[in-house]
């Protein structure tokens, strides 16, 4: 499976990717856990130790690699370079092992008031592609609040694109707009995850705002959870089973 997660800044989807890739693992799938939010966190949340995520350099700012596969330099515009660089060999060589998972962070999109046709943007899109296309394992995505990385192609393959969504309007217009910008480039299968919500009302009034369908569970508003994230402490670890079988319902469906 290739699932990206979205959302409004805040609303735990790098806590979601992290708890899912847990869960492929526990059952024995081979697991790339992408972090393409340039607030990167996905290490974090997956349990590695800060001074072992510290090491990691993300894609967009390996100069001397963006150089050698694009044939331009970073960070500089009105150059020539390859809009088809080779990435295939990157998620293997670039990721960090940890505990049988494979992470990979690619760092920051340039927008594209900042000039988005640069070699690290194309590498990056290019990478991802390679990953959503080709890549035989599950690949799970925690994505910023937008679909800056996704081309056409890419879009139709990912089999989920997870939103989260928290008790608020502005959450929840953000999830619309990615709902609607998805559809633009082809994205077909959207899930609704409620989270930090502390009460059933909650809960309803965000499944009313979205098609049925659409709605694979809630998450409950959890101490534990923030606590771990402010301590960067292993956020699989630190739920009590009470949560962690609402997180279950959700792999489960999907």
């Amino acid at each position: 499976m290739k699932i990206a997660i979205s959302g409004k800044g805040g609303t735990g989807k790098t806590t979601l990717a992290g708890i899912l890739v847990h869960l492929f693992k526990k059952d024995g799938y081979k697991v790339l856990a992408v972090d393409a939010d340039p607030d990167a966190n996905l290490a974090s949340a997956i349990g590695i130790i800060p001074e072992l995520s510290l090491s990691i350099k993300p894609i967009s700012e390996q100069r001397q690699l963006i150089k050698e596969r694009t044939g331009a330099n970073p960070r500089q515009f009105g150059q020539l370079f390859k809009l088809n660089p080779t990435v295939s060999d990157i998620p293997d060589d670039f990721s960090l092992d940890f505990q049988g998972i494979k992470l990979l962070v690619m760092g920051a999109v340039q927008k594209g008031g900042e000039g988005c046709a640069c070699p690290e943007n194309v590498l990056l899109k290019n990478l991802l592609s390679e990953i959503i296309l080709h890549r035989n394992e599950v690949v799970i995505v925690d994505m910023e609040a937008g679909i800056e990385h996704l081309g056409r192609a890419t879009a139709k393959s990912i089999d989920k694109m997870l939103i989260l969504v928290e008790p608020g309007a502005r959450s929840i217009d953000t999830a619309r707009t990615i709902i609607k910008l998805g559809q633009e480039i082809g994205l077909q299968d959207f899930g609704i995850v409620g989270n930090k919500v502390r009460n059933v009302q909650q809960a309803d009034w965000i499944e009313r705002q979205f098609e049925a369908e659409t709605v694979l569970g809630s998450i409950p508003y959890s101490d534990a959870i923030q606590e771990a994230d402010i301590q960067q402490r292993h956020l699989f670890e630190a739920m009590d089973a009470g949560l962690l079988v609402e997180f279950e319902k959700i792999y489960h469906k999907l």
